[in-house]
């Protein structure tokens, strides 16, 4: 309040009363809400559902990653009264997190991004993965539209999971064939630009956004199609996605200016990673321009019983990438270092915090630099150490230019 008084709210269960305040906001608004969940993709979906529906209205979105037991019904507990349009995130790590959230939700729109090998370990098969994204499902309101991977090997079974939870939901796909609502027509990329061809329920579209790999295109004609089911025209949700970047930790690139002057670019993908997103980074670094290619590799968890085989797996990727260099971090990653050749050379540490000292005696100007993991695994201290090394890079650098224009003078 304006006299600086707090107020508190004293209750038996903190979580409870959180999802009460959720649900009191999402019925005292008229906001069309879209939810979304799959093993890779979720998070750029959301951000790029939010930016075009921040563009059209006034929107709102969840924040990061706030996709659990706490975070859905935080981010519609915030919903303002006025909202127009709103996207959630909704993720899980066992099974029977997700329908919960998706009837705190009752979303109009309900998508799957992708099934892939992500929390194997809890769920146990990709199977079980499938069946628990699908109850995203179970809160879909009579008559909501449900968006589907159609290339992905569980369509089928999604669609019939989805029509257990929501009879009467109406289907839409995205995919590459040509009967899918919303269909990648093409795909090409400067190094720095990916430039999207789209058909949108026979809309055509061009999409430019500032992030390499052809899984964008997927993730773009996922948000364009749902948009224009949320009563935004092609044109406009594609228009609203142009100069869009990943967010922090998902593909962002920067350059860095390293002591000495050397400038080389890291694409800093380490929020998270399973199978098929390290192989989708891996393969965005073939488009790259012209520079020697380095990898920071950190661990994918959570892969249960597979996890030896499909880390020794990314060896196929890993040379597709040309790379030159490969620092691996994590016991997991050890199967693969165990495979690489001699004719890429390797640093490899159980920690990944020890090869910040090799990885920076390593790095030259004009380097290319992919870190990619696990969050737990850690690699992403590395991308961190290295903006701090090159924050002061430029600190000294400064200082050395003004000491010499001083003695100039």
């Amino acid at each position: 309040s304006d006299t600086g008084t707090r107020h508190q709210l004293i209750v038996s269960d903190v979580l409870q009363a959180l999802e009460a305040l959720g649900i009191a906001a999402r019925t005292r608004s008229s906001a069309l809400r879209t939810a979304v969940t799959g093993s890779v993709g979720k998070t750029s979906v959301k951000e790029m559902l939010a930016r075009i529906y921040h563009t059209v209205g006034s929107a709102h979105w969840s924040v990061k990653s706030f996709n659990n037991h706490w975070g859905v019904p935080l981010t519609l507990a915030r919903m303002p009264e006025k909202t127009a349009r709103a996207v959630f995130e909704i993720g899980m790590n066992s099974p029977g997190e997700i329908a919960p959230r998706s009837a705190m939700v009752r979303p109009q729109h309900a998508i799957i991004t992708r099934i892939a090998g992500a929390h194997l370990e809890g769920m146990g098969s990709l199977e079980a993965v499938a069946r628990e994204k699908a109850a995203i499902f179970s809160g879909l309101e009579i008559g909501g539209s449900a968006i589907l991977p159609a290339d992905d090997k569980f369509h089928d079974a999604l669609k019939a999971l989805a029509l257990e939870h929501q009879p009467k939901a109406v289907f839409f796909d995205f995919g590459n064939a040509a009967d899918h609502g919303a269909r990648v027509t093409g795909y090409e990329t400067d190094g720095d630009v990916s430039i999207i061809s789209l058909d949108v329920l026979g809309e055509a579209a061009t999409v430019r956004l500032a992030a390499i790999g052809e899984h964008w295109a997927d993730n773009a004609a996922i948000a364009v199609l749902a948009a224009k089911l949320a009563d935004i025209t092609v044109s406009q949700a594609a228009d609203a996605l142009t100069g869009f970047t990943p967010p922090p930790g998902r593909g962002t690139t920067e350059t860095l200016i390293l002591p000495g002057g050397a400038r080389i670019t890291l694409i800093d993908d380490a929020y998270n990673a399973n199978p098929e997103s390290m192989r989708a980074a891996l393969a965005g670094m073939a488009s790259r321009p012209a520079g020697r290619r380095v990898l920071a590799l950190g661990e994918m968890l959570e892969i249960g019983a597979t996890s030896a085989s499909e880390h020794a797996a990314l060896l196929d990727s890993v040379r597709a990438a040309h790379a030159e260099i490969v620092f691996l971090a994590g016991a997991e990653m050890q199967h693969l270092s165990a495979v690489l050749p001699g004719t890429i050379q390797q640093h490899s540490s159980v920690k990944a915090n020890d090869l910040f000292t090799d990885l920076k005696n390593t790095l030259q100007n004009g380097d290319l630099l992919l870190i990619k993991g696990s969050n737990a695994s850690g690699i992403g201290k590395l991308a961190d150490m290295l903006r701090q090394w090159s924050a002061g890079a430029d600190g000294q650098m400064m200082e050395s230019s003004e000491t010499s224009t001083a003695r100039a003078g």
